[in-house]
């Protein structure tokens, strides 16, 4: 094993905690039971991480060893990733063909390393016939970069994948191009769809909301945990009667169901018009350029934060579509124009 490697080695297990690292090593299923129990886990980290490094040297560990570790870190840490949606489609009276995942991933990785010289591509199977993908890019002249890569995460037989960012936006045609064609659709979209909870995404998309979703990082704003729909009205909010406070209950379950909401941090909406005045002359409505404004909502857990408005007495019931339509549109960023 050669120092490059090596220090990739280092440097992907300085990254797991302390706590998490017996699991991480033993999802990872290169070192075997009896060497995991040979190591002292109660020294120092760095003393720790030196005899890690040791053990896979000793069993020829390669790169690809540590890529597939680096995998399974992300797995176990998928929030701390950017996520996109990719949704793909099938040509005009193309049908269904039947799939296999070996074959997707060695067409996969054949388009890949056809169009780039350096280029590293590892793979892992997960539950529900996902497989994650981790890609290593590199250039005409530059070895494939392991401490800036992409993941991908596709659901097999599915027309969605899910990237992390990706640091090198020339190449996302081709990732594009590569999943297309690996599992036999016409045409590739990215959506209008972003998160740092995969689960979450993966929810919207397939339409699963009816579940228990990540809750990593769980700061809770504005109650947003505790205020369901037999909340304990404020006083020093918002008094009402009785009929009203059925109605906006109904309506806040009719909109959002009683289930938790898919995790999402924010919804963007960008809005272009143009002036409108009676008045002749006006400098405004003379302006040929549409005056553009963007309105951002923000929070640790945006839906149920929405959820809890109106029943919290801070908005009135239903809420504006805009907002209420995230998850059945698949969207958390919006462009309105005029009509």
């Amino acid at each position: 094993m050669d120092e490059t490697v090596a220090e990739f080695f280092k440097r992907t297990i300085l990254k797991i905690p302390m706590t998490e690292m017996m699991t991480i090593l033993k999802a990872w299923d290169f070192l075997s039971e009896k060497q995991l129990q040979d190591v002292n886990f109660q020294q120092r980290k760095e003393s720790l991480v030196q005899d890690l490094v040791l053990l896979c040297e000793k069993k020829r560990a390669s790169v690809h060893d540590a890529a597939l570790l680096d995998i399974v870190y992300t797995q176990f840490h998928r929030h701390r990733k950017v996520w996109d949606v990719f949704q793909m489609s099938k040509g005009p009276g193309e049908d269904i063909d039947l799939f296999d995942m070996e074959q997707f991933k060695s067409s996969f990785k054949k388009i890949l390393q056809r169009a780039l010289k350096n280029v590293m591509v590892s793979f892992r199977d997960a539950e529900e016939n996902a497989v994650w993908i981790r890609i290593a890019w590199g250039t005409q002249y530059r070895k494939p970069n392991q401490y800036k890569p992409v993941y991908v995460v596709y659901y097999s037989q599915t027309p969605y994948a899910f990237t992390s960012s990706c640091p090198l936006r020339s190449n996302i045609p081709l990732l594009g191009q590569a999943l297309t064609v690996a599992s036999n659709h016409h045409k590739i979209v990215k959506m209008d769809l972003r998160s740092r909870y995969l689960d979450s995404l993966k929810a919207i998309v397939f339409k699963q909301y009816n579940q228990t979703f990540e809750t990593y990082n769980s700061t809770t704003p504005l109650q947003e945990k505790s205020l369901e729909l037999d909340i304990h009205m404020d006083s020093r909010i918002i008094h009402e009667n009785r009929i009203e406070k059925e109605r906006v209950q109904r309506v806040t379950q009719e909109t959002f169901g009683d289930y938790s909401q898919p995790r999402l941090e924010f919804a963007q909406y960008k809005l272009e018009t143009k002036f409108k005045s009676d008045f002749n002359g006006d400098i405004l409505a003379e302006r040929k350029e549409p005056l553009r404004c963007l309105i951002k909502f923000s929070s640790p857990h945006l839906l149920e934060a929405l959820k809890s408005l109106a029943p919290a007495g801070i908005a009135d019931a239903p809420l504006s579509p805009l907002l209420t339509c995230i998850p059945n549109k698949g969207m958390n960023y919006f462009k309105i124009k005029d009509k």
